[in-house]
């Protein structure tokens, strides 16, 4: 019941009882019937394209933003460990500079930036690059806004978004509206193929829908209010 009640507060989920982010549920749903379902289909390839062709190189970039997942007994579950291994290897191969680890409680003792830097640690964390932890949010947007805070006093530099391939384009959206120079980097080598993986993009392409055309249409007909929300 406890991973329920955590589950329901995280994510879009929580904001279910704001009446601007009910509003644009139901512009998006609107929008998806009336276009017989294929904007959800466009949404889908988005999210399938951006996880099946995205590399693991960094760019230019030398800050990492590792995003968190819910925990399992106190532990990073697959597809965070996936992350992590990830961002160990940029690390070890000399491409980052510094690690922001982002992810406030899930429901456990720990917090998913201190699991995330514990598991780093014992696996042999170069000690030369830094670990800084944000434990304040509990979703992307959060994660990316928190982290922006704590890099304003750099001038914004560019970063690198560390996630599993199918958070990719959600996470690359996101930091266009908050005005990061942002470079998606996958945690796994290939895309998966497994069932599970594939009910995650179909998920993911709906939250994406639902925060482009939401703010899109909050564009169309001025209203700040929502708009801000991504600021």
């Amino acid at each position: 019941m406890r991973a329920n009640v955590t589950s329901l507060r995280r994510g879009p989920w929580r904001y279910l009882r704001d009446r601007d982010v009910l509003h644009s549920l139901a512009v998006t749903l609107l929008a998806f019937v009336c276009s017989g379902g294929l904007l959800g289909l466009v949404y889908l390839v988005r999210v399938w394209r951006m996880a099946r062709t995205r590399a693991t190189d960094t760019g230019n970039a030398r800050i990492a933003l590792v995003f968190g997942r819910r925990l399992q007994d106190e532990r990073p579950e697959d597809d965070y460990r996936h992350r992590l291994e990830r961002v160990l290897a940029l690390a070890h191969q000399g491409l980052v500079d510094r690690v922001l680890l982002l992810g406030g409680g899930s429901g456990s003792r720990l917090s998913e930036a201190q699991a995330g830097a514990h598991w780093l640690r014992a696996q042999g964390w170069p000690v030369h690059v830094p670990l800084e932890l944000e434990q304040s949010s509990i979703d992307s947007l959060e994660n990316l806004r928190h982290a922006r805070e704590l890099l304003r006093a750099d001038g914004l530099p560019p970063v690198v978004l560390v996630t599993s391939r199918y958070h990719l384009a959600r996470c690359q959206l996101l930091a266009d509206r908050l005005g990061l120079d942002a470079h998606p980097v996958a945690a796994e080598p290939e895309l998966p193929r497994h069932t599970r993986y594939r009910l995650r993009m179909v998920l993911e392409a709906a939250y994406l829908m639902w925060i482009d055309v939401g703010l899109r249409w909050a564009h169309l007909i001025g209203h700040e209010r929502m708009t801000a929300r991504l600021r």
